[in-house]
């Protein structure tokens, strides 16, 4: 083979691994992401860059109340008091990517995929209910110290404010409340839709670290 044939080749094996690599890590280790929507505010303002932490989903690790998680939006993100189903009060997901191609460019690319970031309250097999402007789970007020102090928690209209997580999901909520499309809106999320939870932010310089420690 032409020495400068053999070395294209070789060059070229060494980027298509690099990638393969760089999409791995990102995909199941960590992420960076920009904060674009105030739904997190104070806690997380707008074009405030961070990692999100995909390890400890890859690993099945527990979800706690309290994390901030990224998960791919429903397909609907507003349900009707009339079409909500009490019953089974979780989000829909109608639009599935067919075939490997599509799997491949929508859950590992993200082409296409739109993503919420939101702080999650309550767990599998919790009751949650909201009511008098706050939020009680199991029948016991929440304490949320994230919260700005002027923010109280209302129902906005949503149809799912009273209800029990089902197994495999998770109730979601932004800190932001009346600002908030969220589990209030279109129903509790499944685990497997999330995508990471909120590790360091690394921008601005003079908030690096932690989101959640004051």
């Amino acid at each position: 083979m032409n020495p400068k044939v053999k070395n294209i080749l070789e060059w070229g094996y060494c980027i298509v691994i690099a990638i393969v690599l760089a999409l791995l890590v990102r995909h199941f280790i960590g992420t960076p992401t920009t904060v674009k929507q105030r739904s997190m505010y104070p806690t997380l303002k707008p074009d405030e860059k961070l990692i999100l932490n995909r390890l400890s989903i890859t690993l099945k690790k527990d979800i706690k109340r309290g994390d901030i998680i990224t998960f791919e939006a429903p397909s609907v993100t507003k349900i009707k008091h009339e079409n909500a189903d009490m019953a089974n009060p979780v989000a829909i997901y109608s639009n599935e990517p067919h075939g490997l191609w599509e799997k491949f460019v929508y859950n590992i690319l993200e082409f296409g995929k739109t993503s919420y970031i939101k702080r999650v309250i309550a767990l599998p097999g919790e009751h949650i209910e909201i009511k008098d402007n706050k939020v009680y789970i199991n029948g016991e007020e929440q304490k949320e110290p994230y919260l700005n102090s002027s923010v109280v928690t209302t129902a906005c209209d949503g149809a799912f404010t009273d209800l029990i997580v089902p197994e495999g999901y998770v109730f979601a909520m932004g800190d932001n409340r009346p600002q908030s499309t969220d589990c209030r809106s279109f129903g509790c999320i499944p685990i497997d839709k999330i995508e990471g939870k909120v590790w360091i932010r690394f921008w601005p310089l003079n908030k690096f670290g932690n989101p959640d420690k004051k």
